[in-house]
């Protein structure tokens, strides 16, 4: 897509795919009008008939578990390769949410559009593919999603820091840890500009040792943080060491620093 929506908020029927996800659920917060389509509901895999022509999709089911899809990298394209093809087939402009994880992690500066894409996993590798099936709309590439639902980075580490003294984690892997309540609202934002790949991360960067230790502080949880390495950590996938992403296109929408989406996250899961 050369031009973007004139009028986001007016952008017509809007569907979300994967909607009581993390991400969906709140795209569905900062889309209230939208058709939400969980993954129990709407079979991606398989040819989508709607009964209508949706304006716009937020495409956010995707097969996430990275150490399953390393087992399995058939299962995570038939989700994330081929549920896409089979979502753009629907006709209408398409947002695809992609990853940090589409990157080597070789580089010690900030990844921006114009790199070169060269996954170490197989999640990634269904990712990049999955990106190439859009045609028409924008592709977003984030980092380290967390939010108040779902299963993810944050909710595990409260979990962990009320129930023992310390915790393992990876100290050499650098993100921008993400929340997904700051990501939904810039995609609002993007549906004004070109299509094409664009990164879109919060402010900030972080091991996620430093994350776990921020997370602890702002709860207010006494656990104490021992660093490891990936290697100690022994997981089957293969991460970036580095994958801070930053956008080297004009009009990008800038996210709050990491800290601001932890304390806003922190909030809703105490309300």
């Amino acid at each position: 897509m050369e031009h973007g929506l004139a009028d986001p908020l007016g952008a017509g029927r809007v569907l979300v795919t994967g909607a009581r996800g993390q991400l969906g659920t709140a795209l569905r917060e900062v889309f209230p009008g939208a058709d939400a389509a969980d993954v129990a509901e709407l079979d991606v895999t398989r040819p989508i008939a709607l009964g209508y022509a949706p304006d716009l999709v937020l495409h956010a089911a995707a097969w996430t578990d990275v150490d399953g899809a390393e087992d399995d990298e058939a299962a995570a394209a038939r989700v994330n390769v081929e549920g896409t093809r089979n979502v753009a087939a629907l006709g209408a402009p398409l947002v695809y949410y992609s990853t940090d994880y589409v990157f080597a992690g070789a580089k010690t500066e900030p990844y921006v559009e114009s790199d070169t894409a060269e996954p170490l996993s197989a999640y990634g590798r269904t990712k990049l593919r999955g990106e190439a099936e859009v045609r028409d709309g924008w592709i977003v590439r984030s980092s380290w999603l967390f939010g108040w639902t779902g299963h993810n980075f944050v909710r595990t580490m409260l979990r962990l820091g009320a129930e023992r003294d310390e915790v393992r984690v990876v100290a050499d892997q650098r993100g921008c840890p993400t929340y997904v309540g700051h990501l939904a609202a810039a995609t609002r934002e993007l549906l004004s500009r070109p299509g094409g790949i664009w990164h879109v991360a919060a402010d900030g960067e972080a091991t996620w040792a430093e994350f776990a230790e921020a997370i602890f502080a702002d709860a207010g949880l006494d656990c104490r943080v021992v660093p490891i390495t990936t290697e100690e950590l022994g997981r089957p996938a293969p991460r970036p060491a580095y994958s801070v992403l930053r956008s080297e296109r004009a009009g990008a929408p800038r996210l709050p620093h990491w800290r601001e989406g932890l304390r806003e996250c922190l909030a809703r899961l105490r309300a």
